[in-house]
C-alpha cells in the first residue's frame, strides 16, 4: 500500500492511495474459505462446495469489504502520523469507470485543513467585566419579600391594595376552570385592580387577560393553562371570590433569623441585610462571568481573522448528514455552522497554547462541588465525603455527564485565563442596571 499526499493550497489538499493485491489477498481468501466451510448450497455437502462458486457468490462483497476497511485504517493513521489537523472527515473523490477487479486499487480523498492563526489573548480593545452590587432598594425589597413569605395571613372582610385573594377563574368557550390565589401586588392592569378594591367573598369580577399582570408568565399559572396557550390570549374571564386575605409581615426577630439561617448565625437586621447583600453578589458574579465569556469569545470571533476551506466544507455537509442536500441548503447550513466552527477552531488554539488540561482529579471534585450546590438547595447543608464520593462516581459514570461536566469546567479554566490575560476594565452597577445595559 501507498499513501501520498498533494498539496492543493493552504487549506486543501488530495491525499492517494494506491492499494495493490498483496495487500488484502490473503484476508479475502480466509474469509472466503470459512465461507465455504460454512455453505450450505443444494447439491453439495457442507464444506464441500467448489471456491469458484463462492467466489462467484461472495467474491466481490468481500474484496470491497476488506479495501474499505485498510482504507479507513491506513488513512486515519496516516492522517495522525503526519499530524494533518483536518475539518470534518476526508470526501473520497469520485472516478468513474472503477473497476474493483484492477491488480491495483486507487483512491483519492479530499481534505479539508485546519487553518494557522494566533491569538494574542491581550486584546487591543479593553473588554468590560461588571462587578454587580446589591443596592440598598434590592436589599430592602429582598427584607421585604422575606417578611411577606413568613408573615401570617389574617382574613379580611374586602379587597384592598395588595391582599391575597383565593378565587376561581372561569371562561366556558375557551374551558378555564382554575381554582388559584390572585396576590394583587402582581397585578399590572388598573382596571382590574380598580375592578377588585372593595368587593367581598361571593362577589365575581370579569377582567381581561391581556395586561393583566406584571409578569406574563403569571397569567397560565392563575387559568391553569399552557405559557403557549397564555402568550396570545386576550379574552375575558370570570373571577369568583372565595377568601381574601392580608399578609402580615413576619417580625425581624431571632426567631425569623434562626429559620432562615440556622440558631444565631444572624443576630440582627444589620447582620441580616449584610448576608443579602453577600449572598446575593455571589449569584451576580455567576451571570457576570457568563457575561464576560461571551463578550471574549464574540471579540475573538470578530477579531482573529482566518480562512476557511469553505468550498470542501460545504461538500462535506451536502454529503454526510442524515439526508443530502441540496447546493442551496449545504450553502446556508455551512453559514449557519460558521461561527461555532470559527470559535471551536480558536478555543481549540487557546487551550492548545496555554496547555490547559481537565485531569479525572478536578473533574470529580468539580462534580462533587456541582452535587453538593444541589443537595444544599434541598437542605442537606453538610453531607459526608464518603455519600459526596458515591454520588460523584454514578454522574461520571455517565458519559454524556462527563461530557457536560468537563465542558462547565473548561469554560472555567477559560474564563480564570482571559481574566489574568484580556485587557479588561471594570464596571460596577446595580443589577437593575446590569439588565438594562446587557439586555436591553
Amino acid at each position: 500500500m501507498n499513501i501520498t499526499k498533494e498539496q492543493i493550497d493552504d487549506l486543501n489538499a488530495v491525499v492517494k492511495v494506491a492499494i495493490t493485491k498483496e495487500d488484502y489477498q490473503d484476508k479475502v481468501e480466509s474469509i472466503l474459505n470459512d465461507y465455504r466451510k460454512q455453505a450450505n448450497i443444494p447439491g453439495f455437502r457442507k464444506g464441500h462446495v467448489p471456491m469458484g462458486m463462492i467466489k462467484k457468490q461472495y467474491g466481490k462483497a468481500v474484496l470491497v469489504d476488506e479495501v474499505n476497511k485498510l482504507l479507513q485504517d491506513n488513512l486515519n493513521k496516516y492522517l495522525t502520523e503526519e499530524k494533518l489537523d483536518v475539518l470534518g472527515n476526508p470526501l473520497p473523490k469520485q472516478q468513474d469507470n472503477f473497476d474493483w477487479d484492477n491488480d491495483q486499487l486507487d483512491f483519492e480523498f479530499e481534505l479539508g485543513l485546519a487553518p494557522s492563526f494566533e491569538v494574542p489573548l491581550k486584546t487591543k480593545k479593553a473588554l468590560t467585566q461588571y462587578k454587580i452590587v446589591a443596592d440598598d432598594k434590592m436589599i430592602n425589597e429582598q427584607v421585604e419579600r422575606i417578611q411577606k413569605q413568613y408573615g401570617k395571613l389574617v382574613s379580611q372582610n374586602e379587597i384592598a391594595k395588595d391582599y391575597e385573594v383565593i378565587g376561581t377563574f372561569k371562561n366556558e368557550e375557551e374551558e378555564i376552570e382554575n381554582k388559584t390565589t390572585l396576590e394583587l401586588d402582581k397585578v399590572k392592569s388598573k382596571t382590574a385592580l380598580k375592578a377588585l378594591i372593595g368587593k367581598k367573598v361571593g362577589d365575581e369580577v370579569v377582567l381581561a387577560t391581556k395586561g393583566l399582570f406584571k409578569e406574563d408568565y403569571l397569567l397560565s399559572s392563575v387559568l391553569g393553562v399552557s405559557q403557549e396557550k397564555a402568550k396570545d390570549l386576550d379574552i375575558e374571564v370570570a373571577f369568583t371570590i372565595e377568601e381574601i386575605n392580608e399578609r402580615e409581615a413576619a417580625a425581624l426577630d431571632q426567631e425569623l433569623f434562626d429559620k432562615l439561617f440556622g440558631k444565631d448565625a444572624i443576630k440582627s437586621e444589620e447582620e441580616l441585610k449584610a448576608r443579602i447583600k453577600e449572598d446575593s453578589e455571589k449569584q451576580f458574579e455567576q451571570q457576570s462571568d457568563q457575561k464576560l465569556l461571551n463578550d471574549v469569545t464574540e471579540y475573538f470571533i470578530e477579531n482573529i481573522k482566518f480562512d476557511l476551506p469553505s468550498e470542501f466544507l460545504t461538500k462535506w455537509i451536502k454529503t454526510t448528514g442524515e439526508q443530502p442536500l441540496s447546493d442551496d441548503q449545504a450553502s446556508e447550513e455551512y453559514e449557519k455552522s460558521e461561527k461555532g466552527l470559527r470559535y471551536q477552531l480558536i478555543e481549540g488554539k487557546i487551550i492548545k497554547d496555554n496547555d490547559i488540561q481537565i485531569q479525572f482529579d478536578e473533574l470529580k471534585e468539580f462534580a462533587k462541588g456541582f452535587i453538593k450546590t444541589q443537595m444544599a438547595q434541598f437542605g442537606q447543608l453538610d453531607p459526608q465525603e464518603e455519600e459526596l464520593d458515591n454520588i460523584a462516581a454514578r454522574v461520571l459514570g455517565n458519559q454524556d455527564e462527563v461530557k457536560r461536566l468537563s465542558e462547565q469546567l473548561m469554560s472555567q479554566k477559560l474564563l480564570t485565563l482571559y481574566k489574568e490575560k484580556v485587557n479588561l476594565k471594570t464596571k460596577e452597577v446595580t443589577y437593575e442596571n446590569f439588565v438594562k445595559e446587557v439586555y436591553g
